[in-house]
């Protein structure tokens, strides 16, 4: 444990094997295990909303599972896309380079979570509002998504500074990755879990399309 948050100190502070001019040298997996290592714990936390009997304890286990899966399901089903158009720009040969800037994104963003888990903890001891829970949360994933954006950009602009393209690149992986990931979130809701529902994985409906429902929404159907 010690030496999983010293590798992550180190992370955050990019030096070592996480200095961004070491693309080539750094561990391919570390960013991987940062995510996977950090982002559950906001998950549980997230879960733990009115956390008064034993059946919520099921939805503290799925919701830690489901932060994790919910960053590493959108990036994989983008990476496709992305590395296509990392090819029609010419900039394959740092497609490496490029993924790892992306998962240090992540693993920000993961970090960052993990930090911000004990002010969501103790906002749940300050309300019981659900309404009020899901803003709360909202807030802290636009602060963690925020952190996530700077990091990426550290170990991006070294890429940029090569060609200029990647500029455009990154560009389409924001707008690619937010699309897909609205949609992966609205499949494996509910993060939180409603007091007066029953505890499941994934809620009624959950493979349905998040755009067609907000566009039936506004059209009043």
């Amino acid at each position: 444990m010690f030496a999983a948050i010293s590798r992550a100190d180190d992370f955050l502070h990019a030096r070592g094997d996480f200095l961004p001019a070491f693309g080539t040298k750094r561990p391919a997996w570390w960013m991987p295990a940062i995510i996977v290592g950090f982002a559950p714990l906001y998950g549980a936390l997230m879960g733990s909303f009115q956390f008064d009997s034993a059946e919520r304890l099921l939805q503290i286990a799925y919701s830690a599972i489901k932060a994790p899966l919910l960053l590493g399901a959108t990036t994989i089903l983008c990476l496709p896309v992305f590395f296509v158009i990392n090819t029609i720009l010419g900039l394959r040969d740092d497609f490496r380079d490029a993924i790892q800037s992306i998962l240090a994104g992540q693993a920000g963003l993961s970090v960052t979570l993990a930090s911000l888990g004990p002010f969501t903890r103790f906002w749940y001891f300050s309300t019981e509002d659900y309404r009020a829970a899901l803003l709360f949360n909202a807030a802290m994933f636009t602060i963690a998504t925020a952190a996530g954006q700077l990091v990426m950009w550290r170990y991006y602009r070294i890429l940029v500074r090569r060609n200029l393209r990647h500029v455009v690149a990154l560009a389409l992986w924001l707008v690619l990755y937010a699309f897909v990931g609205i949609q992966m979130g609205w499949i494996l809701r509910p993060f939180i879990g409603s007091p007066g529902m029953d505890v499941t994985f994934f809620r009624e409906g959950a493979f349905t399309n998040a755009y067609v429902v907000v566009a039936e929404l506004i059209v009043g159907r």
